[in-house]
């Protein structure tokens, strides 16, 4: 029983690296693009960095992930957003749907990596994955694989702050667009719904069934070809 559970802690803690590597590039992102797009706003706030303290948001970052782990569903997160003005980008209709992908690509560039660093050791070094050390190389490898397209997949739901609704902003114009920005003044309250209340009421989950339908399959390809 203490195995299992010194187990259980590990993977959690793993999990939990994965998810603040994973977030941290998510959010450089999204600065290093608007930077390149002639924005210099994250540059000179500093945010073009690595260091976790600088993008890490209390709730986004540590207790909303930690809620969801001990629920036992699906560990989503997010960081403080970037911030950036958009008057400063040199294609401001352009730039801005950019800058919102830059942070879900990079997510899908760090899964792309992960899978192909796992399948390199998979493939050249198989029994290293079987036992000792490599047992945790490779449960880090294919977590942050799976991490990344979740966080990828929930940030691009259509509700701030998630990325999804900036770029679902972006294809919006006139009294469409309106009334988008109205009901985003309910965004955090429907957020906060859909990921702790709705599994509770309902017979099913679904953002889970969301994820299942996204991020797995994808995760399933990327590393194990199936």
């Amino acid at each position: 029983m203490g195995r299992l559970l010194d187990i259980d802690i590990l993977y959690e803690a793993l999990t939990i690296l994965a998810v603040l590597i994973s977030i941290v590039l998510h959010e450089c992102a999204h600065g290093y693009v608007a930077y390149l797009c002639g924005d210099n706003t994250a540059k000179d706030a500093g945010r073009l960095t690595l260091n976790p303290v600088k993008h890490l948001d209390l709730f986004g970052s540590i207790i909303m992930p930690a809620a969801l782990a001990l629920l036992g569903g699906p560990i989503f997160a997010y960081a403080k957003p970037v911030p950036y003005n958009p008057y400063n980008l040199r294609n401001r209709r352009r730039d801005e749907l950019l800058v919102a992908l830059a942070g879900p690509g990079a997510n899908l560039v760090q899964a792309a990596i992960g899978a192909l660093a796992f399948r390199l050791v998979w493939f050249a070094w198989p029994e290293a994955l079987a036992s000792g050390p490599g047992v945790y190389l490779g449960d880090f490898l294919t977590t942050y694989v799976y991490v990344n397209l979740m966080l990828m997949f929930f940030n691009l739901i259509p509700l701030p702050p998630l990325d999804g609704s900036s770029i679902i902003g972006w294809f919006m114009k006139g009294e469409a667009l309106r009334k988008y920005y109205a009901i985003q003044r309910y965004s955090m309250p429907i957020l906060l719904i859909m990921l702790f209340l709705l599994p509770m009421v309902l017979p099913f989950d679904p953002l889970q069934i969301y994820i299942n339908a996204t991020a797995w399959p994808l995760y399933l390809w990327l590393c194990f070809g199936m």
